[in-house]
This record gives C-alpha cells, structure tokens and sequence, in this order.
C-alpha cells in the first residue's frame, strides 16, 4: 500500500479481518452460542442488495442428527471438517425473497412485479446472497472466530435434504469456530494488484 494512503480501518482491525484472517480447517471444541451468532448478524446485515431483498437465509446446524444428515452430502475432506467443527451454517439464498419486498421497500410498490419471472428472481437471490454470504465472513472475524466456507458438496441432495419445498437455494457451507490445531494450510500467493486492476 502507497505509504501516504491512510485507511480509515485501523492496522489491527485490518489484520483481523482481512490480512490475518484465515480460511479454517479444524477448530476446537469450544462452543459457538447463539448470542454470538446473533451479534454476527446485527452487524452484517447492513450487506448491499438489489432492491434491499436480503435474500440470505442461514441455517444452524446444531442437532447431531441433523450434522449427519450435511455431512453425508459434503464432498470428500469436507465431510470430516463439517462432522468436527463446533458450528456448522447452511447458507441459502431465499428464492421467494421478493415477498418481503412490500415490507422491505415500501417506496417502491412496483417491485415486486420486476421480479415476477421466477428465472430473474433466483439469479437475484443468489448474487444477492453471495454478497451477504461475503459479509457473514467477515462477521465471523469480526468475532475472533473462523470461518471455513465451502462449496464441496452435492448441491441438489443438500436442497431436498433442508429445503424441500424448493424455496431455496444453497449458497455455501460455512463451518465456525476457534481455530485448532494445524488449522492452516500454507497461504497460498495472490495476485498482484496490475494483475488484477485496469485503468482505461
């Protein structure tokens, strides 16, 4: 970073949410409760969406009958990581999320008929729900926790599995806890900012 930019998110923070921040893949026993979950969401809910549809839903997974159930549709390593973290979220995009419109945007009535086509509808709720997806990680950071997102697992089954009304869809599943031990894997490099940025 240019050594005369000052962001206004102090270096600690900084660490905490993005430089130091790590994608877990064990994690202690220690339970995750739901008050902790509920101050996450107090401070992500504010995530940008299109038409302020918030069409994230999220899911605890906190029965062992219902772990089961996931893990057996997780892919691979994942059903390990997802049998042992403390809590694990099944994050969904609502595909109906245009009936809380009315509530929602109540300064624009027509809203609801631009997302009458179903196909429109659920490309909205997914984009919009991996943009909330995005915050809830850091949300997780934001309280000394880790996340360990993941899209290894069989899609279709997972849906009927927890939604089988087909109203939603799922976007991730994302494992939370303290981290444990060896839960890093090496960092692997990124792009340098010329790769990535185009001035035109």
């Amino acid at each position: 970073m240019p050594s005369d930019v000052t962001l206004a998110l102090g270096g600690p923070a900084q660490d905490l949410l993005f430089r130091e921040a790590r994608t877990a893949n064990s994690f202690t026993d220690e339970p995750v409760s739901d008050d902790t979950m509920r101050a996450i969401y107090e401070l992500i809910k504010y995530a940008p969406t299109s038409f302020n549809g918030q069409p994230l839903r999220v899911l605890l997974i906190r029965s062992h009958e219902s772990r089961m159930r996931l893990v057996r549709n997780m892919s691979g390593p994942n059903q390990a990581k997802t049998h042992a973290a403390p809590l694990v979220a099944l994050l969904a995009a609502d595909l109906e999320f245009h009936e809380t419109l009315p509530r929602l945007l109540p300064h624009l009535p027509g809203a609801v008929d631009m997302l009458a086509d179903s196909a429109i509808r659920e490309e909205a709720a997914v984009f919009n729900g991996a943009m909330q997806l995005s915050y809830f990680i850091l949300g997780v950071r934001a309280a000394g926790l880790a996340a360990g997102p993941m899209i290894g697992f069989d899609e279709d089954a997972i849906n009927k599995e927890f939604f089988g009304d087909g109203g939603h869809k799922v976007i991730a599943v994302v494992n939370i806890g303290k981290p444990g031990e060896n839960a890093w894997h090496p960092r692997s490099p990124r792009l340098a900012y010329d790769e990535v940025f185009t001035v035109v």
